[in-house]
């Protein structure tokens, strides 16, 4: 399909870009020994890994002939409605963020995308948005990252 190729090309070039961006970061002489490009690059080769695995689908569904079809017909404009609204959903995600705090806005954002990309399964959608955010939050703090702290006392 071509949007997958459209897909792995832009993040060719998005890791390519970030890449080059993570070699400008200036290394220490002292402090830790793997430096402040560590957990970039880390990321990039994250970005790489997942071009990898598009390709192998491209790839297989290429071999094996189950390229699927485009779902939409000729003139259909509902993704472009389903886009605006991730938009709106992200707006709305940024301004109350400082407000509600981090575990809250995300659990709250999290949940409204995946009961929609993930329909019916309540239970599912509830429980990965809540520990997502977490859990990340965790792993900011551990790592001395700053998240705000919105109405949690914590």
């Amino acid at each position: 399909m071509i949007a997958d190729r459209v897909i792995f090309v832009c993040i060719i070039i998005l890791t390519a870009v970030y890449f080059y961006a993570t070699a400008q970061i200036p290394s220490l002489e002292i402090g830790d020994p793997l430096g402040p490009k560590a957990f970039p690059r880390l990321l990039g080769v994250g970005l790489l890994f997942t071009a990898g695995l598009l390709f192998m689908e491209m790839w297989r569904a290429r071999k094996d002939g189950t390229q699927e079809s485009a779902p939409h017909k000729a003139g259909d404009r509902g993704h472009f409605k389903v886009i605006g609204a991730v938009v709106v959903l992200t707006a709305i995600y940024f301004a109350f963020f400082e407000l509600l705090g981090y575990v809250i806005a995300s659990s709250v954002y999290l949940a409204v995308l995946t009961a929609y990309f993930n329909r019916g399964k309540w239970l599912a959608n509830i429980l990965t948005s809540v520990l997502f955010s977490v859990l990340t939050y965790l792993m900011f703090q551990a790592l001395g990252v700053m998240l705000p702290k919105g109405v949690l006392p914590f």
